[in-house]
């Protein structure tokens, strides 16, 4: 049985939709609070087309029952979970490239959520659905071991200060929730223009014993090719390097 939809009243200040979207929990969160605003038309397509494709995930005793992808998707197919999708461009582009493969994408902001279901509903795409809340909530609650293929962390924040370290949403923990999802030759892919946060991730994922590391050469049960978003080639354009880190479960 799959979450209920979380559904919102249209018009409801943006301020508080932002705040109350924060999962309450003690865990050090990976994501900053921010405030953002839905145009007239954000609304319209959330209100007709969130019940349909979106859920919201919570902590706690109102945390729902492990996701039934199957009838959420109306097909059994292989299941891809997107950490942090932002406003959606590369979850966008890759399911595109990949119909036979359905996406789950997660993300705290509503604002960019609200971005990638308007680009669904004007592209007619159908392997995507939305989950808004923490991933590792989504991955400790809503996904059933061993049902991923694949797990995708683009660009996560790097909270470059030392003493945010312990915010970064690749530690070993859940890394390890992260292989439990996984299936037998599912793959988790990181990629970030983070030099030291590079270095973490690395080491946090050879780390794990049920994961290996493996080239994007290699054969692999789904793509590992991202278009290039806006914010990447802000990086490209500094001279940061884009490190690419693939791991497969054993």
């Amino acid at each position: 049985m799959r979450a209920q939809p979380g559904t919102e009243p249209a018009g409801r200040p943006a301020e508080a939709d932002d705040r109350s979207a924060a999962p309450r929990h003690r865990r050090v969160t990976s994501f900053r609070t921010r405030r953002s605003a839905l145009s007239d038309n954000q609304h319209a397509t959330w209100d007709r087309r969130w019940p349909e494709l979106g859920i919201v995930a919570r902590s706690g005793p109102d945390q729902p029952e492990r996701l039934d992808t199957a009838a959420w998707f109306g097909r059994t197919a292989p299941l891809v979970l997107e950490i942090g999708c932002g406003t959606g461009t590369s979850t966008l582009a890759m399911a595109q490239a990949e119909p036979d493969v359905d996406v789950i994408a997660v993300e705290v902001y509503k604002r960019g959520l609200a971005q990638l279901l308007s680009a669904i509903d004007r592209e007619g795409v159908t392997n995507i659905r939305l989950v808004r809340g923490d991933g590792v909530d989504v991955l400790e609650h809503l996904i059933t071991p061993g049902s991923l293929t694949g797990v995708r962390v683009f660009f996560p924040d790097p909270w470059p200060k030392a003493r945010h370290h312990k915010r970064r949403l690749l530690q070993p923990a859940t890394v390890a929730l992260i292989a439990d999802g996984l299936r037998p030759g599912g793959i988790l892919h990181a990629a970030t223009d983070h030099a030291d946060y590079a270095e973490q991730i690395a080491e946090v994922g050879d780390a794990e014993p049920r994961l290996r590391r493996v080239a994007a050469t290699a054969q692999l049960p789904i793509s590992v090719q991202r278009p290039t978003t806006k914010y990447e080639s802000k990086a490209h354009t500094v001279g940061s390097p884009i490190n690419e880190l693939i791991w497969e479960r054993l």
